[in-house]
């Protein structure tokens, strides 16, 4: 699913990240841990094609991503990867399934399509009662429901979780670690997951720790 070869970032003179090498099968996930400053964000960054490194290759699903232009990189990424950020990123203004249907109005989707999608992928998350809700009438946890319901609307091959449950109180907490394996069954994408949670790092199919910019081996 993922391969790269050889990347390295830097900004100004601060070394990020250094020479990584990382291949991930296709249904796997991945737990990424290490200290603050030690390149896990940019890294994700990267995975995401966020940002583009100063050096090295990336492949996703057979495709050179780093080879595309800026616009065909951006419908790639719409595409083919979800993202779960630690707060979530909602608009306020929108509703739940408003929300949730976002990158599939992006991707130039029916709506009709992507309304059927975000309001089944709620149903699986268990927050059909919360369709017409806006995100300052939910709980930490839902919103984190409603933000996974949207990195899920195009259907992507790869989810990138940014602490996904750095936001949340421990209850909430135990019940995404299990999600993420449940939508894994449910719907076989790839999962990278940025954590300095030790219990989700260590539940994933491998845990890389980082630190200075390289992976301990």
């Amino acid at each position: 699913m993922i391969k790269t070869r050889g990347i390295f970032k830097s900004y100004g003179a601060i070394h990020v990240l250094k020479d990584i090498h990382l291949d991930i099968d296709s249904g796997e996930i991945i737990g990424i841990t290490g200290a603050s400053g030690a390149g896990k964000t940019t890294l994700l960054q990267i995975l995401g094609t966020l940002d583009r490194p100063d050096k090295g290759e990336m492949e996703i699903a057979g495709q050179n991503v780093f080879a595309l232009n800026d616009k065909a990189l951006a419908d790639f990424r719409n595409q083919h990867i979800g993202f779960v950020f630690q707060f979530h990123h909602l608009l306020p203004e929108f509703t739940s399934l408003e929300n949730v249907c976002l990158p599939g109005f992006i991707g130039k989707k029916p709506r009709k399509q992507v309304e059927k999608r975000a309001a089944e992928l709620l149903d699986f998350l268990q927050m059909s009662h919360r369709l017409d809700h806006k995100p300052n009438q939910l709980s930490g946890g839902e919103q984190q429901r409603i933000a996974i319901a949207r990195a899920l609307i195009n259907s992507p091959k790869l989810i990138l979780a940014d602490e996904p449950s750095g936001n949340l109180d421990s209850e909430n907490t135990k019940e995404l670690h299990k999600l993420f394996f449940a939508l894994r069954q449910e719907f076989k994408q790839t999962f990278v997951i940025v954590t300095h949670n030790i219990e989700l790092a260590n539940m994933c199919d491998r845990k890389l720790v980082l630190k200075d910019g390289s992976f301990e081996i």
